[in-house]
């Protein structure tokens, strides 16, 4: 006998997604995992008593209009913004508000910016175009584009131009083109510049991170909805599947740790956890990183060697530090900076790096130096969500690039490495608002270290195979697995961020699973 008709491996937003759709066609489905809590890195924990946190993901970036009217997203409580972020480099210069209203936006650039960033800013957005499609950015129930089919999405030989941008040039070929002023435009190109490299192990100087930049820039059409930022954080989207997933009979387990994908004669047969249980089903969908499934819960001997050699090439090399901390009060902020004490401003503000120190600090970063000056993207939600903290303090979270991979001839420690950056990051947010530090009641730090021990992410990898030319398109693989090289078991399918159609927190990865079984079982 069987217990389930279908089992979820991984209880995060894509998990989620194909357990509430399955159950939703009528399979009794099952969803494990690991953790005390559902959601995985889309979560809203509280790490000290009365703040809470959105741990990884902060936004509903733009995703397809189809999957968000499916899963009921569109009706969830949203925190309406009349400023997304202020982006800025911290050396005097005019920051970038951006305002989520695009005329404003395009207002706010031409007076204070100047023609050409206006110009320059349309000329990215016509550039995102073809890219977009080729990505397949916002499309579900499609399998990734082959390299001719990405060419095929363009109408034009300008649009063939931006494919093959996208295939092989880097952040700055791009920036330069469009936003060529390193002084004027500074803000501007460090904040497209982080952008994309945050989901890279590369600098934006380097060939091939234009891929990086068309996925994180790609403007939503009539297929996608714009970004989002949900009241009571991120986590209250995994919250609200996790409660249609459970109401409509499916059943969760957490702290149920899986250790194996059950294969025999070519087909799944359930799953093994680490307290030595089974359960069965004809159907095993994985949220965890396809790499870590095929080569880490399955018996090698189920799996062709070719295949498991593809997956295990995967890069996830994660290079960031991120930062939470209990605030005592608002920080204030120092000329020429006034006007980010304005709470509309305080959401999310940029300090960023220009692309060539970007450049630079990563160069650094593979040799395991500190950067000296890091770029910071700093968030205070509780401005403009204060459930998030008790009155009349707020919970802050700050994201900074590059981390240094750990490496055994580095004279400084792992502890000593986080400390110092932890402090850099401190100080870098205290010389624009002063007494930053001295509002900070708790803070704890996060490294990809912690990232892949809480989550499972390899590397700590937020992508699950980060977002470079070798690892799209073809390269990244469907429910199941690449395009050109299935693998050769019945029954299995992946669902992570790092399938066709994440990462970031889209749910496409786990809709296209779902729909694969469902028309399968068709």
């Amino acid at each position: 006998m069987v217990d389930f008709d279908a089992i979820v491996v991984g209880a995060g937003h894509n998990g989620l997604t194909a357990a509430t759709l399955l159950q939703r066609a009528g399979l009794r489905t099952l969803c494990l995992d690991s953790k005390l809590y559902a959601g995985g890195m889309a979560s809203t924990v509280e790490l000290f008593d009365g703040y809470r946190f959105e741990i990884a993901g902060s936004v509903q970036i733009p995703t397809s209009a189809v999957v968000s009217r499916e899963l009921g997203l569109d009706d969830l409580a949203t925190v309406e913004l009349d400023v997304m972020s202020v982006s800025l480099r911290g050396i005097g210069d005019p920051p970038v508000v951006y305002y989520t209203d695009p005329m404003k936006l395009l207002a706010h650039l031409n007076e204070v910016h100047g023609a050409e960033a206006v110009a320059g800013m349309a000329g990215l957005m016509a550039w995102c175009q073809a890219p977009t499609r080729a990505l397949g950015r916002f499309e579900a129930g499609t399998p990734p584009k082959t390299i001719d089919q990405m060419y095929a999405c363009a109408t034009n030989e300008f649009e063939r131009s931006t494919i093959t941008d996208l295939l092989f040039a880097s952040v700055t070929d791009v920036l330069d083109r469009y936003l060529p002023d390193r002084e004027k435009h500074g803000a501007l190109r460090g904040m497209l510049s982080l952008l994309a490299v945050n989901t890279t192990y590369r600098g934006p100087e380097t060939p091939g991170t234009a891929a990086a930049l068309a996925y994180g820039f790609a403007v939503p059409d009539e297929n996608a909805l714009l970004v989002k930022k949900l009241r009571g954080g991120i986590g209250a989207l995994t919250s609200h599947l996790q409660q249609q997933f459970t109401s409509g009979g499916g059943e969760l387990r957490l702290r149920s740790k899986v250790v194996e994908v059950l294969v025999a004669d070519g087909r799944v047969t359930g799953v093994r956890l680490d307290d030595g249980s089974t359960a069965s089903a004809p159907v095993v969908v994985s949220a965890v990183a396809p790499d870590l499934t095929v080569n880490g819960l399955i018996d090698a001997a189920a799996v062709p060697a070719d295949v498991r050699d593809r997956f295990s090439r995967v890069d996830h090399r994660g290079s960031y530090l991120q930062m939470h901390f209990a605030l005592e009060g608002i920080p204030e902020f120092a000329a020429p900076y006034e006007l980010l004490n304005d709470p509309a401003m305080q959401s999310n503000i940029g300090i960023f790096s220009t692309p060539e120190e970007l450049q630079r600090q990563w160069e650094d970063c593979r040799r395991g130096i500190v950067p000296a000056d890091p770029a910071i993207a700093l968030q205070i939600p509780s401005v403009n969500d204060p459930d998030l903290a008790p009155p009349g303090r707020h919970a802050a979270s700050a994201f900074s690039l590059w981390f240094p991979i750990p490496d055994p001839g580095n004279p400084l420690s792992y502890g000593e490495m986080k400390a110092e950056m932890g402090r850099r990051v401190i100080e870098k947010i205290n010389r624009l608002a002063p007494g930053f530090g001295d509002l900070i009641s708790l803070h704890t730090t996060f490294t990809p270290k912690h990232m892949g021990t809480m989550f499972g992410a390899p590397g700590g990898d937020y992508c699950h195979g980060l977002i470079h030319p070798d690892q799209i398109g073809p390269n990244r693989p469907g429910p199941k697995g690449y395009a050109d090289q299935p693998i050769p078991i019945d029954g299995l399918y992946l669902a992570s961020a790092g399938c066709h159609g994440g990462p970031g927190i889209t749910f496409i990865p786990g809709y296209n699973a779902a729909q694969q079984v469902i028309d399968d079982r068709r």
